[in-house]
């Protein structure tokens, strides 16, 4: 018994041990268990990263200079923009107003930690006064952008700090308005450090204008009147206090939508062109020509003053919608003085045929009257002639045979009226004919008013056709 006994507590330790080492595997996977999933489990927050940094808004170092631990060091700054809407295009001002989107990246020396410690976050978005911001500034700004900037920055885990702001810019553009209304401008945004040279702080950007443009037509929204076509990113170093500075420019090129501007300003000048024209075709006698003229002259002028409400006063040179309202009206106004120079001379050969006429008024009445009793005269005394040999015959001769001839110089008598009254139609006829001829008759200077006006009318279609010609021509080109 005591012998079985022992035998039993020399094999407990075996049993023993195989127990506790069959025991000790699930054991361990518990725990591993447990750990891994109260890791996965952890919670975190911002706060935490924030407290591991340090970054409050009272801890000024963050803010006070450049985020960098050697002072030689660089801040590189990435920057980039895109055009959301033209807003407006003021010429007579000379500005730009834009609606963009600016992205900025650099990077601070100060803040970095192992996401790996803190759940895995890689990224915090913080206020925008906790920490330091290049001091980028555009040069063309003429107003300060009223919209509050972007609150916030996002902080990254690896040290870089992003900006995003959204901002419409009040910009001075130099407006090139030679072929207003078919014009193209180019107008452009310049981004450059404040205080930093390139020794301090690099500005660096995506210089591929493709993908600038498709961005932007991916993303544009308003254009106004105009139509946004490209933009162009390229870089300049300039010299900064005899150091260097680089600054980053956006050139935005857009084209005007000239639809608007034809049918309510080209092609109205036109049409008066064209009636001033038709004028041609109104006799030169009364005044309706003249005042039809003035009237369209004066069309003409109504929309040059409406043309000077657009344009800006300070151009380079004369744009050509305007020599285009200048050649118009240079060409209506030598209408309206060939005009007046062609009623001149036809009222001055009126004046000389009324004095003429009042002249040989007298004369010609003395004469027409004076024919008449010439051929009533003439006509009487043939009616004597033939009825004196009538009365001798018929006192000398027997009553039968005077009665005969009597016949017969009666009807001698009657040939001889009926001459009478052709010879006073005739006299009529002449005289109706005289009356005609005198008034058909055309003066010199009618006849000098009629070539002059013909070949005026004939140059001023050709020369307005050339013209129009040429200034579409240039606006084309």
């Amino acid at each position: 018994m005591m012998l079985a006994h022992s035998f039993l507590l020399l094999l407990l330790p075996d049993a023993g041990w195989f127990s506790s080492g069959s025991g000790d595997l699930p054991n361990e996977e518990t725990t591993f268990n447990q750990s891994f999933a109260e890791k996965t489990e952890r919670v975190c927050s911002y706060s935490e990263v924030l407290g591991f940094l340090n970054l409050t808004k009272d801890n000024n170092l963050f803010i006070m200079s450049r985020p960098v631990k050697d002072h030689k060091k660089i801040t590189n700054v990435f920057l980039e923009m895109v055009v959301y809407a033209i807003l407006d295009v003021r010429e007579i001002d000379q500005t730009f107003i834009s609606y963009v989107w600016i992205y900025m990246e650099w990077d601070n020396d100060y803040i970095s930690w192992n996401k790996e410690d803190f759940c895995g976050i890689s990224s915090v978005a913080v206020p925008i006064e906790a920490l330091w911001k290049p001091d980028l500034t555009i040069e063309e700004m003429t107003e300060k952008d009223k919209a509050p900037p972007s609150p916030l920055l996002k902080i990254h885990n690896e040290g870089k700090v992003e900006f995003r702001n959204n901002q419409v810019i009040i910009s001075t553009c130099k407006m090139h308005a030679y072929k207003f209304p078919f014009d193209l401008q180019s107008c452009s945004l310049t981004f450059k450090s404040v205080l930093h040279n390139d020794e301090e702080m690099m500005i660096q950007a995506d210089e591929n204008s493709t993908h600038a443009t498709l961005w932007s037509l991916e993303i544009i929204k308003t254009q106004f009147e105009w139509v946004f076509l490209n933009m162009f990113v390229s870089h300049k170093v300039a010299d900064f206090y005899g150091s260097n500075q680089t600054t980053i420019i956006y050139t935005v090129n857009m084209k005007r939508r000239s639809m608007l501007y034809c049918f309510n300003f080209l092609v109205p000048i036109i049409f008066l062109m064209i009636l001033d024209m038709a004028s041609f075709l109104i006799p030169d006698d009364g005044g309706e020509k003249l005042s039809f003229k003035v009237t369209v002259l004066l069309a003409v002028t109504v929309m040059q003053l409406l043309l000077n409400e657009i344009l800006p006063s300070s151009t380079d040179k004369i744009p050509l919608v305007v020599l285009f309202c200048i050649g118009i009206f240079g060409l209506m106004l030598l209408s309206l003085l060939e005009t007046i120079f062609v009623i001149y001379l036809r009222n001055k050969d009126l004046t000389a045929q009324d004095s003429e006429n009042n002249g040989d008024k007298n004369s010609d009445e003395q004469q027409n009257s004076e024919k008449p009793k010439a051929y009533l005269i003439n006509g009487l005394k043939a009616v004597k002639k033939c009825c004196q040999p009538v009365c001798d015959k018929s006192s000398e001769e027997n009553p039968c045979s005077a009665k005969e001839e009597s016949t017969s110089q009666l009807m001698e008598m009657s040939f001889a009226v009926e001459k009478v009254s052709d010879e006073l139609e005739d006299m009529k006829k002449t005289i109706t004919l005289l009356g005609s001829k005198n008034d058909l008759k055309v003066g010199y200077w009618t006849r000098l008013s009629v070539k002059i006006s013909k070949g005026f009318g004939t140059c001023y279609i050709v020369v307005a056709s050339i013209f129009l010609l040429a200034i579409f021509c240039e606006w084309m080109s």
